[in-house]
Order: C-alpha cells, then structure tokens, then sequence
C-alpha cells in the first residue's frame, strides 16, 4: 500500500490548505478562540499528514489531540453560526467586495475547516480510539480560554479587544449574565465532546453490525 493513492491523505491535506488559508487570509488575532482552534488543527493535520507518510499508514497519530481538536473546531463553527451569525448565510460576499478575503477566511475558519474536520473524525481512521475519560481532558482548553479571556480583562482593563466575543463582555448585562453564559456554554461543551465520543462509539458499532451481513 502506497499513501500517497489513499484519499484519507489527501483530505487531511486539504484541511492543513483550509486552515492554512483561512489563517493567512484574514486579519484576526489569538485573542479569538476561532483563530486558536485554527492553529490547533493546522498543527494537528500537518502533523498527522507528516506521519502518515513516515509510517505509510491512513491511521492519524495522536487519537486524544485529534479527538481534541475535532471538539475546538466543531465549538468555533457552532457558536459561529448560531451565536455571532444567527444562522445567516455566509455564502453572500464570497464573490466580490472589498472585503472579499476577510470573507474567505471567515468562511473557511468557521465552515470549510469545521465540516471536513467532522467527516475526518467520522468516516477516517483509526476508529474507537477515544475515551469517556478524555473529555474532561478536552474541556480544559475551551474552560481555560475563558477563565484567561476574563482574568485579562479585569487585569489590563487598556488591553486592545479585551472582550472578543459579547458574551464575555459585563458592560451592558453585568457579571451575572457572564457566568450564566460561560456556565451555558460548559453545559453545551460537555454535550459536544460527548458526542464527539459517541459519534466515533456509534460509526464502529454499526460498520461491525453490518460486516457478517455484508462479508
């Protein structure tokens, strides 16, 4: 077996290119959680591209980090779409205006890059390689970026964008409806990283169901 005729490859190049990309094209900084989750993809994928091709093997290393980052990029495309766009078509402004590229790279970092790390983590190997035990693991990111975002804003109150999403921000609503938000989000995090769990569980049950029937 060659890898380099395997499609598992090659899609996990495209999603270094998407996320590659979108980093490049934009202007956003780290102080967003969709540019962070970016990078951790970008790293992870190139890294399990190198790998790949070093063992020639379709399995992607690190099945913890993969699961991982599969969680932060399924988190930045949701609350994209549902919380800062209300579900809007992201279609529109793709083809011209003078914010054209900030407008790729928004598209490719909250849709593009999502939707092919979710068919990775669903259709590609290695499969059943994650744990109950590692969500707690996977939840300290996400947790840990907003317990920074908030620890630097009341700290350096001069810090530029202080509050990069306006569920952070205390101005208007007061500091109870920031916990209520984050404590909001914690519950939604912990539904996502079980499904991500769940989702690699079921795809393994049901293709050794369907193997006798088929074979």
């Amino acid at each position: 077996m060659n890898v380099w005729t395997r499609p598992a490859l090659w899609w996990r190049l495209a999603i270094v290119l998407s996320a590659g990309l979108g980093l490049v094209l934009g202007t956003g900084s780290l102080v967003y959680f969709t540019i962070e989750s970016n990078v951790i993809v970008l790293g992870t994928f190139a890294g399990a591209v190198y790998w790949m091709v070093r063992r020639n093997t379709v399995d992607a290393p690190a099945p913890r980090l993969r699961g991982a980052a599969t969680l932060y990029i399924l988190i930045t495309g949701l609350v994209a779409h549902i919380l800062l766009n209300h579900g809007a078509n992201p279609l529109p402004g793709l083809a011209s205006g003078p914010d054209r590229l900030q407008n790729w790279s928004s598209f490719l970092l909250h849709y593009v890059t999502p939707v092919m790390v979710i068919l990775d983590w669903l259709c590609l190997k290695p499969r059943n390689a994650s744990a109950w035990r590692d969500i707690p693991l996977w939840l300290t990111f996400p947790l840990g970026y907003a317990a920074l975002t908030m620890a630097r804003a009341a700290l350096f109150p001069g810090f530029p964008n202080k509050y990069p999403y306006f569920f952070f921000d205390p101005s208007d609503r007061g500091y109870g409806y920031v916990w209520l938000q984050i404590a909001q989000l914690t519950v939604e995090f912990i539904v996502l990283a079980t499904l991500v769990v769940g989702l690699d569980r079921l795809g393994t049950a049901v293709r050794a169901k369907l193997r006798p029937a088929t074979a």
